[in-house]
């Protein structure tokens, strides 16, 4: 009866039985008050579970080493680490010998707490007192190491015992999440040269990793090793294979792959619905992936908090509040609790719509809900506030956001260095930027660019290069867009031949190949400072590495061409322009409808104002090919 109980949480009918027995003089056995220790664990109440655990004698029952066994698990399941050696202390005061769970219950609670080493110490414990550890005891090992990225090291420790599946699985596991795939092959292979069969979890951890990388044709490859080795795959590998075409964009593939899937008899889970309904969301198929989550329901698998912040994500990026509060209706009245990701994502919609005022209630009502907003949140707030020019109110966030326990992180100052520079506050940018130093949070890349765009725009050369020294000095590598900013300052200074000299140094170590942005910048610098002689040089070159020119880039030139032409030049130029490209009829036919000759520049005008702004990708770059190539 107290078993029944316990399985329905009828917490107060159980001790209610217990109460009854113990007056009644009725003494409770092992098995009864294991019963009572799992009811109080079931419903999260390890400590009470303790409470009566201490008063075990009163019911007539003793303490044994299987109860022990339970009542530490309990405090395990809910991370009361430090109640467990008390316990485990009291145990053997009493007299009794741990047996394998007992220790397999205390690797696994130091190896939550990051404590491989004690637990390598506890292993060697066993051994001395003649307790032989199991695949379990040296799997949770193993896979805790693997866990905090010491791989190598469990490498090592795996390398003392005979090797099981678990183990290799717990290693291949740490090698895919560090992206190590071909050291995984390699163990993989070691595996089957033992003697090892890989299992459904191997297989599927490294098809899984391979598709995290888009690598959908090894995937493939891998799940026809499994076919001949006779291991049979299960839903999960085929979500992770579903995963690969997904993130690869292939959707017309992965839809064909998903109904081969059904096909073949295997019926999608929550997770691989969420994987489907998430990259769906990712290429913006909204539409689909929302009538995927219907079909979900229809088929008896209920959409989880994952499914409906994938939905809310979706329509967050899309700038799309209708949908994206619309499923949020929906999850609530399935009676599914938001999370903070559920919540992000709708503070992301509302600031994409500048609702701020709704924004920041919701993140309010998030503490009350018992789901605080993380660093991440807040982030999605600044960015928003920031992208509309609110920077104090953003500053004001900034301030805030320690009274809920969040930290700032070098995103949220990055989107506040951003905000400050675009309204010209660079005195305070600065001092942010020396507030992120002082507190020793590492500068990436991102937050380089935005202060040197800034500085950039508000033509600080100096500072801009000064800026370019400290992220050199501190280590952090220099991107795209890095180098194309110091070429655009370099040029803005007039020294276009330092900023060639630059852009050819760099291309010729490898480091970075120019592009668009790049080319066009130097270009400018070139037509500004040199001349459309020798612009045209570095057009050659641009068009010779397979860049092709966009308007940005005819603009420079174009500008630069009829500055030198003068007053008349872009009449020359219009005429030249018509006979090249077989207009000429058109052209005359035009002027002949002005029969005064003081219209004639004034037609010529409209003509040229009209004519080339619709053609100028077509006329204008056919004239300066045409000149260049001749």
């Amino acid at each position: 009866m107290i078993e029944k109980l316990g399985q329905s949480s009828e917490i107060d009918g159980v001790q209610y039985l217990l109460q009854q027995m113990k007056l009644e003089g009725v003494s409770c056995n092992e098995d009864v008050f294991i019963s009572v220790i799992n009811s109080y664990r079931q419903v999260g109440l390890a400590e009470q579970a303790l409470k009566m655990f201490y008063r075990i004698r009163e019911f007539g029952c003793k303490p044994s080493v299987k109860i022990y066994n339970h009542i530490l698990d309990a405090l395990l399941s809910e991370n009361r680490f430090a109640m467990i050696n008390p316990i485990y202390s009291n145990m053997k005061r009493d007299g009794m010998e741990p047996n394998v769970f007992t220790y397999n219950i205390l690797l696994k609670a130091l190896c939550k707490n990051n404590r491989a080493d004690g637990a390598c110490k506890l292993l060697s414990e066993m051994a001395n007192k003649g307790c032989s550890p199991d695949a379990v005891s040296y799997t949770t090992i193993v896979s805790s190491m693997c866990k905090f990225g010491k791989v190598e090291d469990a490498r090592e420790l795996a390398m003392r015992f005979e090797p099981i599946v678990s183990v290799y699985n717990a290693l291949i596991n740490g090698l895919c999440k560090k992206s190590k795939l071909e050291e995984a092959f390699r163990l993989l292979g070691e595996m089957m040269d033992r003697g090892i069969d890989p299992n459904v979890i191997t297989f599927s951890m490294i098809i899984s990793s391979l598709s995290d990388v888009g690598n959908v044709e090894m995937s493939h490859a891998v799940l026809g090793q499994m076919f001949v080795r006779g291991c049979s795959p299960n839903i999960h590998t085929f979500a992770s294979l579903l995963k690969g075409y997904l993130l690869r964009g292939r959707l017309y593939e992965a839809r064909d792959f998903w109904n081969c899937m059904i096909r073949e008899g295997f019926m999608p889970n929550v997770v691989a619905y969420n994987t489907l309904i998430h990259g769906l969301c990712s290429s913006g198929n909204m539409d689909e992936a929302v009538s995927v989550s219907h079909q979900m329901e229809e088929n008896g698998c209920s959409p989880n908090v994952t499914t409906y912040s994938a939905l809310i994500d979706g329509y967050a990026k899309a700038g799309n509040l209708d949908g994206a509060s619309e499923t949020w209706n929906r999850m609530i009245s399935n009676r599914c609790h938001p999370n903070v990701v559920s919540y992000t994502s709708m503070v992301g919609v509302l600031c994409a719509n500048s609702m701020f005022s709704q924004a920041h209630s919701l993140i309010e009502n998030m503490a009350m809900d018992d789901c605080p907003p993380n660093t991440v949140t807040f982030n999605t707030f600044i960015k928003g506030l920031c992208g509309c020019g609110r920077v104090e109110w953003a500053m004001e966030v900034f301030d805030q956001m320690k009274q809920h326990g969040c930290s700032p992180n070098i995103t949220t100052y990055n989107e506040l260095l951003d905000g400050l520079l675009q309204v010209n506050r660079l005195k305070e940018a600065f001092d942010l930027f020396t507030e992120i130093e002082e507190r020793e949070i590492e500068l990436n890349a991102v937050s380089y660019n935005t202060i040197l765009h800034g500085v950039c725009r508000a033509g600080m050369m100096e500072a801009a290069f000064k800026f370019v020294g400290k992220m050199l000095v501190g280590g952090t590598k220099p991107d795209a867009i890095t180098f194309n900013m110091i070429i655009y300052a370099y040029c803005k200074q007039g020294k276009v031949k330092t900023a060639i000299e630059l852009l050819d140094r760099i291309r010729a170590s490898g480091q970075w190949h120019p592009d668009i942005i790049s080319y066009t910048n130097l270009l400018w610098g070139i037509c500004n400072w040199i001349g459309i002689e020798e612009a045209l040089i570095y057009l050659q070159k641009m068009l010779n590495e397979g860049i092709c020119p966009n308007i940005a880039t005819w603009n420079v030139l174009v500008r630069c061409f009829f500055s030198n032409l003068g007053h008349l030049g872009p009449i020359h130029i219009l005429d030249d322009i018509m006979r090249r490209v077989h207009v000429k009829a058109f052209y005359l036919s035009y002027m002949d409808q002005v029969e005064k000759k003081e219209w004639r520049m004034k037609a010529t005008y409209v003509l040229a104002n009209s004519f080339l702004l619709l053609l100028i990708h077509v006329c204008i770059s056919a004239y300066v090919l045409v000149k260049f190539l001749t």
